[in-house]
């Protein structure tokens, strides 16, 4: 069995990942390791929309903004904590304007100042983009930068396993694929920049690279917050990608046919809502309104996602964007003011643009090129589509500085870290993710920096933890696509958007039995991913049902159903923070704690140079350092 040891060891190579070993080795620390399935790998790399968003503070114009309205904006989405949300706010021109240094092209004008545009939950255009590709862009520039730094990476690596001894990461043990072993990790550090669980649903935009990996986290006893609080939305299905932006602002015919693809197709969005000018307003919505949102679920644009629902879920029929034909009853004319003064101020006239193609090529000609790169020629087929998981609001717990509040030493950061609550803007994730790495690096330089002889620690814990994995990798990885198939389509069928109380109870228990027959079956690569995906799926749908008995109600992108009947939102949970934790076994624990409030912003600048030389700046809540 190999071993190997490092300071700090980084554990994911997305955007987050990637910038926190560059920020580590920036700050003076030499022994910093990458560990990662492939920098091809993962979310940052392989996704984006038709204009995909960075959302950060203001820097253009003369809307005022600093950092205590970009933090208020995080903080009122709901079951947010308020430091958090400052320390995003407070560092995002910094972690922004470093993405500039390295060479990401947001666009500027001849100024040298960052326009911006509106994105959701947004009320004054922080939003900004270099086109479909923002976060592969932000990946690309930190990889230069990684090669430059000629900083160590081991691609090939699955981590299974934290090696926790005292309330301490320790290291880590992964499995080395193309070797067929076992490999560990002795560090003084873990950054955990693992993504959001992409595998955990059947209906899913995450690329198929990019499956998740909290489960092992969950496993040492890390804490977890807001798990239920997921976002939802419609997207295509053969290449997965949003289908949000100009591919709903041009109106495409919407169709439906039955469970063949082929045969019965029909207009359906017209049984719901025959007035063609209000329906196709609210279609137009979607592109900037695309979460599904409870709170545009009875008469705003989220109507849509839940017709969608309601055919392909509920009817078994499959449902097309078609960009050759003009919807039925469509005219520019009929629209909303707000959406037909947006097109005509982008250049669309009913005399030039009779279709919906002729539009998205008048709006967004990359948007057609995109899927024609990956194989679908929206001129020659209608594009199918589903409701599907998109983004994982909730994860691992951090405090100020990102470092879990169970495990000393260990940092989530990116989407494996639970900070946004209900409602966060779009985009944001980008920016938490990079002022996540930014937290991180700076504290382990502030104050882990010492070497520590943590050997007796370390063998301590891999001796606990060796004889799982040894017998575990000794079987194959045969039936694995069954156990995925199950795990995921119950995830869809109870977990999704529409969420009801009774189908949570019945499935609780199949989760953990399913769990329980992976871990005796036993496997290789993807069985332990499998192993990862279904302790996951137990705790998260624990999670859901604990929300829905404590009276939540229907919030955020899930509309929670009880005997038939939609259950309003009790809006004081959003003044509270849903924490997790797994107990082993069959156990987890679940409560409710307030969440840290929003700080004044206000700093005397002599007090805070004070603060800042004396090295105060990073005390924990008790007053230690």
């Amino acid at each position: 069995m190999h071993k190997a040891s490092f300071h700090t060891l980084v554990i994911g190579s997305g955007a987050a990942g990637l910038a926190c070993a560059c920020r580590l080795h920036e700050g003076g620390i030499e022994s910093v390791a990458l560990l990662t399935e492939g920098l091809h790998c993962g979310t940052s790399i392989n996704t984006g929309s038709d204009k995909q968003t960075y959302y950060k503070l203001g820097l253009s114009g003369e809307t005022p903004d600093s950092p205590v309205l970009l933090a208020r904006t995080l903080f009122e989405g709901g079951s947010a904590d308020g430091d958090v949300a400052f320390a995003e706010a407070a560092c995002s021109a910094r972690a922004f304007l470093k993405l500039v240094e390295l060479g990401v092209p947001f666009p500027r004008d001849r100024y040298g100042s960052y326009p911006g545009y509106r994105t959701d939950h947004d009320p004054v255009g922080r939003a900004t983009s270099t086109g479909p590709y923002t976060s592969q862009a932000m990946c690309r520039a930190w990889q230069t930068e990684l090669r430059r730094r000629q900083l160590q990476v081991l691609e090939g690596r699955r981590v299974v396993s934290l090696l926790v001894q005292e309330g301490r990461v320790l290291g880590a043990r992964a499995w080395n694929e193309a070797e067929q072993s076992w490999e560990v990790y002795a560090a003084q550090n873990v950054v955990y920049a693992v993504g959001g669980p992409g595998a955990l649903y059947r209906s899913s935009v995450y690329p198929q690279l990019q499956t998740g990996g909290i489960g092992p986290a969950l496993r040492a006893g890390a804490l977890a917050q807001s798990l239920p609080e997921s976002q939802f939305g419609m997207a295509s299905t053969k290449f997965r990608w949003n289908v949000s932006g100009s591919y709903m602002q041009v109106v495409p015919r919407m169709i439906s046919r039955a469970a063949d693809g082929l045969s019965d197709e029909r207009e359906f969005l017209r049984d719901y809502l025959p007035d063609p000018g209000e329906l196709y307003s609210l279609l137009f919505l979607k592109g900037y309104q695309w979460p599904f949102d409870v709170s545009r679920a009875r008469s705003g644009s989220s109507q849509i996602d839940l017709w969608v629902y309601e055919e392909t879920v509920l009817k078994g029929r499959r449902v097309f964007l078609d960009y050759r034909v003009e919807p039925s009853g469509f005219s520019l004319e009929r629209l909303s003011a707000e959406a037909l003064d947006y097109l005509k101020r982008s250049g669309i006239r009913s005399e030039l643009h009779r279709t919906p193609l002729e539009r998205l090529r008048q709006l967004n000609p990359a948007a057609i090129e995109l899927y024609a790169n990956n194989g679908i020629e929206l001129a020659a087929e209608p594009l199918e589509i589903a409701v599907s998981f998109q983004h994982n609001n909730g994860g691992l717990s951090g405090n100020l500085w990102w470092e879990s509040p169970a495990l000393s030493h260990f940092f989530p950061i990116g989407e494996a870290n639970g900070s946004h609550g209900v409602r966060r803007p779009g985009g944001s994730a980008l920016n938490a993710g990079q002022v996540g790495a930014l937290r991180a690096a700076e504290y382990i330089g502030a104050r882990y920096r010492a070497e520590e002889n943590l050997e007796p620690l370390f063998e301590e814990a891999l001796k606990a933890d060796a004889p799982r994995w040894e017998k575990f990798s000794a079987q194959s990885d045969a039936g694995w696509e069954d156990e995925r198939r199950e795990l995921q389509e119950r995830m869809s069928r109870v977990a999704a958007h529409i969420r009801d109380e009774e189908l949570l109870r019945e499935a609780i228990p199949a989760a953990w039995g399913q769990l329980e027959r992976i871990e005796r079956r036993g496997g290789r690569l993807q069985s332990l991913i499998n192993l990862d995906l279904a302790l996951t799926q137990a705790v998260y749908l624990e999670a859901m049902l604990y929300q829905s008995v404590s009276g939540v109600g229907s919030r955020g992108s899930a509309q929670l159903r009880r005997e038939g009947k939609i259950l309003p939102e009790d809006e004081a949970f959003r003044g509270r923070v849903l924490e997790s934790r797994y107990l082993g076994g069959r156990q987890s624990e679940h409560r409710w704690r307030p969440v840290r409030p929003l700080p004044s912003g206000e700093s005397w600048f002599e007090s805070a140079w004070a603060d800042f030389e004396a090295g105060k700046i990073y005390q924990k809540e008790n007053g230690t350092v």
